[in-house]
């Protein structure tokens, strides 16, 4: 199976822009209930809570590939999918691609702290959007919901639902947007 998603992966480094049906070739797993949009959508430029409580915007991110996590300190499901989404930063975080991780709704900084900690997550921020005006604005109907933003910070692909993020899949894909943008 991952030789089969290292072939797919490396034919991608040759080409300007990821191939879409390469993309969707490379979805298994939880990662087949990642949506590609046919064509990349602007998001919005609702601002949100950075963790050290200043105003920031998607706009901060432009020039990376960014996997944008919504999700809740009492939504069940994240609890089991943020450990994998630190492991994807971990393994492929950098300049390039950063997993950014928004905590929507009524969500209290100490619950926050603590979710991470039980969670052993380090290395993914603590943004908030605590009267959900930017989840709203990007269409988040419910928890989980993970949207991935090219370079333009256009959402080209969304998950919902909890997904596993560390998966030979999730890391193919991923490397794939990172190697063909």
């Amino acid at each position: 199976m991952l030789a089969l998603l290292y072939t797919g992966l490396s034919g991608l480094a040759n080409i300007a822009a990821a191939d879409q049906a390469t993309l969707e070739g490379l979805r298994d797993g939880d990662m087949r209930k990642l949506i590609f949009a046919a064509d990349p959508q602007a998001a919005p430029t609702t601002a949100f809570t950075a963790e050290d409580g200043s105003a920031m915007t998607l706009a901060d991110y432009t020039g990376q590939i960014i996997l944008l996590n919504f999700w809740a300190t009492w939504c069940a499901p994240c609890r089991q999918e943020m450990p994998t989404l630190s492991a994807l930063q971990a393994d492929l975080g950098g300049d390039d691609f950063a997993v950014v991780t928004i905590a929507t709704g009524r969500n209290d900084a100490a619950a926050m702290t603590r979710f991470f900690a039980d969670a052993n997550v380090t290395n993914l921020p603590l943004h908030t959007d605590p009267r959900q005006s930017f989840a709203r604005d990007m269409g988040v109907l419910g928890l989980p919901v993970s949207v991935i933003l090219n370079r333009e910070g256009q959402e080209i692909a969304r998950l919902q639902g909890e997904a596993d993020w560390s998966s030979d899949s999730a890391r193919a894909i991923i490397a794939a947007l990172i190697a063909g943008e």
